[in-house]
Order: C-alpha cells, then sequence, then structure tokens
C-alpha cells in the first residue's frame, strides 16, 4: 500500500525493528520490538522495507 493510498482515518505513523509499516487510528504502544494498537482504533499494515536504523524513533503523527 502506498502511503497516498492509506485510509483517511489512519492518525499515526510507525516501524518495526523488522522493517514493516503501520498505520494506526489512535496512538500505538511500544513493545520489545515493535509497536502495537492499543486496544481500540484500528490499524492496517502499509508495507514493509528495510529495518530501520532506529525504530523507536519511527512514531509519527500523521499530518
Amino acid at each position: 500500500m502506498k502511503l497516498e493510498t492509506m485510509p483517511d482515518w489512519v492518525a499515526w505513523l510507525a516501524q518495526d525493528a523488522d522493517g514493516a509499516l503501520w498505520g494506526y487510528e489512535v496512538e500505538p504502544n511500544k513493545q520489545h520490538n515493535g509497536w502495537y494498537e492499543n486496544e481500540v482504533g484500528r490499524i492496517v499494515r502499509l508495507g514493509q522495507t528495510e529495518p530501520p536504523a532506529d525504530w523507536e524513533a519511527t512514531l509519527k503523527r500523521r499530518d
């Protein structure tokens, strides 16, 4: 999925340590190697890239 075509409800973007890119409706929680929904809101996998150098710094609020 391209970022331009992600659902309108995606408010947060984050990438896991393995390179999986996710969109979240509400701010996700951090776990030992990635992010997970905080039991409310929707989640969608947006794609996969090379693992980021610092996955913990990838959480961003969508503009």
